[in-house]
């Protein structure tokens, strides 16, 4: 399809015609030669001299070839424009942030894998989680990990065949060996500072207790919430493990249920999976979508085209003109 990007100027096309009609016609003062005998030479011509000016015409050909070239200039600065097919661009409306535990205690080989093999509990999680992100297409998420501290492992991205790397990457006690849950909340509220949308979501998974915060997960919740940031908790591992490793599960229901989430338990790969999948259906993904159609400027042609001919009518005026006066 093609069209014009400013068609009103089609409304110069006529300017010539007016010029024609309304404007007087140039006046050039030449120099004459007199001479005493030319009344003689009138009369023997068979002229009556008067005064008065000679308006030179055009030919035909001169006028046609002037209108087209204008026609053509006028048609440039119009702009046709090629207009391709829509395109149509969907870009997230929701940026999601994973936080991952990664302390001592998730070495822990306490999950039954699909072949009945006990399995390290990190594996396991991080098998799930590609899976979970494979199913967020087009979404914007980033990586936290924690451990005694948090890291921002992966930044916010729309490759996840990348974040899927960074998470390959993760490996148990990279950030130390005790549990800053807090801490991990806290990074992750200031993660969504440079987010640009409303939908903001933290999906937390941890087998432990916090340890090693500065500040406690119920007050980094309370932030959260102010921000307007929900978070999913999930606490997988043994409730009743020792002292050293037990789990703070009422800290995690707490924390959910702040920022208007929900907690989740697992003890086994199967009931993991099953949660990721829930939140997944829980969270459905949300995009703005936009469209536009790519345009191709077709102006050159009519600028050539003009050129071309202004061109040929010149060498074909200069060949007239030799031949006449040859």
């Amino acid at each position: 399809m093609i069209t014009l990007a400013y068609p009103w100027l089609l409304l110069l096309l006529p300017l010539p015609w007016f010029a024609w009609r309304y404007l007087p016609p140039h006046r050039e003062r030449v120099a004459a030669i007199r001479v005493p005998f030319f009344r003689m030479l009138t009369d023997a011509a068979g002229e009556t001299p008067a005064e008065g000016a000679t308006i030179l015409r055009r030919s035909r050909f001169q006028t046609g070839a002037t209108l087209v070239i204008w026609a053509l200039i006028v048609l440039g600065l119009a702009q046709p424009q090629r207009l391709g097919e829509p395109v149509v661009i969907e870009k997230s409306a929701r940026d999601i942030v994973l936080a991952l535990d990664i302390s001592g205690s998730m070495d822990e080989r306490d999950f039954t894998g699909a072949d009945g093999a006990p399995q390290q509990r990190l594996a396991v999680v991080k098998s799930v989680i590609k899976d979970f992100i494979a199913a967020r297409d087009n979404d914007r998420m980033a990586l936290i990990v924690f451990g005694s501290q948090a890291f921002v492992q992966a930044p916010f991205t729309e490759d996840l065949q990348s974040l899927d790397g960074f998470l390959d990457q993760t490996q148990v006690g990279m950030a130390g060996p005790n549990t800053a849950i807090g801490d991990a909340i806290g990074l992750a509220v200031r993660t969504f500072e440079a987010s640009e949308v409303d939908e903001r979501l933290i999906i937390l998974l941890s087998d432990g207790d916090d340890t090693s915060s500065r500040m406690t997960p119920i007050n980094a919740a309370a932030i959260a919430a102010d921000r307007g940031v929900t978070i999913q908790t999930i606490g997988v591992g043994d409730p009743e493990a020792s002292d050293d490793d037990k789990e703070d599960l009422d800290a995690l229901k707490d924390v959910a249920e702040r920022t208007g989430g929900t907690y989740f338990f697992a003890d086994d790969a199967e009931a993991l999976d099953r949660i990721y999948r829930q939140i997944d259906e829980m969270t459905p993904r949300i995009t703005t979508s936009t469209s536009f159609r790519p345009t191709e400027n077709l102006s050159w042609i009519a600028a050539g085209a003009a050129l071309l001919i202004g061109l040929l009518t010149l060498t074909i005026l200069l060949v007239r003109t030799r031949r006449a006066t040859a």
